[in-house]
C-alpha cells in the first residue's frame, strides 16, 4: 500500500466513525490550488471542514496536534472557496474539526474534535 492507499484507508474509517455519529457526509477530498480538505460533513445544523490524522504511536506527537497553524490556514482558505463554488450561503453555521486516529499496541482509536480550531 502506497502512502495516498493508507491514508484513504483511515479516511474510510473517519467516514465510517462520522456516519455511526450521526453525521451526513457530503464530499471527500475536495482538492482546490495546492491543497485538500478531507472530509465536508454535515453534522446536525454545522457544515464540517473535517481534517483527518493518523498516528501509529505517539513518538512524533499526538495525531491532533499534527493540525498546525499553516494547515488549518489552508483548510479555512480552502472551505471559503468551497462555500463560494458551492454557492452556499455564508450564514450556514461551519465548523473546524479534527478526526485523530490512533493504533496504540494494535487497538484503533478515533476521537473527533469538534470545534478544534477557529477561522484563521
Amino acid at each position: 500500500m502506497n502512502k495516498r492507499q493508507v491514508g484513504n484507508s483511515f479516511e474510510d474509517m473517519a467516514c465510517d466513525f462520522l456516519i455511526e455519529s450521526g453525521a451526513h457526509i457530503i464530499e471527500r477530498n475536495y482538492r482546490a490550488f495546492r491543497g485538500d480538505i478531507d472530509i465536508i460533513a454535515m453534522d446536525g445544523r454545522y457544515l464540517c471542514f473535517i481534517e483527518v490524522k493518523y498516528r501509529k504511536d505517539s513518538k512524533y506527537g499526538a495525531a491532533e496536534a499534527a493540525v498546525n497553524f499553516s494547515k488549518q490556514k489552508q483548510i479555512c482558505k480552502l472551505s471559503k472557496l468551497y462555500l463560494y463554488s458551492k454557492k452556499k450561503s455564508e450564514d450556514i453555521p461551519i465548523r473546524y474539526d479534527v478526526i485523530a486516529i490512533t493504533s496504540d499496541s494494535g487497538i484503533i482509536g478515533i476521537k473527533w474534535y469538534k470545534n478544534a480550531f477557529l477561522y484563521v
